[in-house]
């Protein structure tokens, strides 16, 4: 019997695992010339150099330069539709993203807008960066739109579950920018979490006498 000198084949995840950590190396890094010199400021070969990589390998896993600022732009955007589709059996749409807000609030959720002091003022201080967080702002809301008129059976072009979902994507908005506010005024997550809240629960009451019922699971 021979010996089987052939080298085994690498694990099935190592390949995938090793790309997430170049992903992650080069939003690192990038993330930190940001805030040091500024979004604006900063170009991809800066980001690249300093990443030891080549300008192609960033530009591979992150094809827009805003991409490497807004690491959680997917998951952001997919948030709202994601907890109507995922509610609770009797609990409507509004309930659901009410929960969810109070949840995401409760533990600072960077999705939710926490995202600490200087990280806030790079995007307010970037017409780009702004520019791109008000189209985020807009693509969560169409999914949401898409994800009522699924969850109520109507066609997504119908105006119904578009006017649900402009009136809580607005909301959501709101929240958004108030912790952004809150964050640039100086106070610490604690604070800004017991603050907005609060002010959420004011808010979706807001919407309660039209909504209260709507997408119920």
């Amino acid at each position: 019997m021979t010996i089987d000198e052939t080298v085994p084949a690498p694990p099935p995840g190592l390949r995938e695992s090793k790309k997430q950590e170049t992903r992650q190396l080069i939003s690192d890094v990038a993330t930190g010339l940001f805030l040091a010199q500024g979004f604006e400021q900063t170009t991809i070969a800066e980001i690249a150099a300093a990443a030891r990589v080549a300008k192609k390998t960033v530009t591979n896993y992150f094809p827009r330069k805003e991409d490497l600022a807004l690491d959680h732009q997917d998951a952001f955007a997919a948030s709202l539709a994601e907890t109507v589709t995922g509610r609770q059996p009797g609990e409507s749409a509004l309930a659901a993203l009410r929960r969810a807000f109070v949840d995401a609030a409760a533990n600072a959720d960077p999705v939710a807008g926490f995202s600490g002091p200087e990280f806030a003022r790079m995007i307010a201080d970037s017409p780009t960066l702004s520019a791109r967080l008000r189209d985020l702002h807009d693509l969560r809301e169409a999914a949401l739109a898409d994800a009522l008129a699924d969850a109520t059976g109507t066609p997504r072009d119908a105006i119904a579950p578009r006017a649900a979902a402009a009136l809580l994507g607005a909301l959501h908005r709101t929240l958004f920018q108030r912790i952004q506010e809150l964050t640039l005024a100086g106070q610490d997550n604690a604070h800004i979490s017991a603050t907005v809240i609060a002010e959420a629960d004011s808010a979706f009451d807001l919407l309660e006498p039209s909504l209260a019922h709507y997408a119920t699971a």
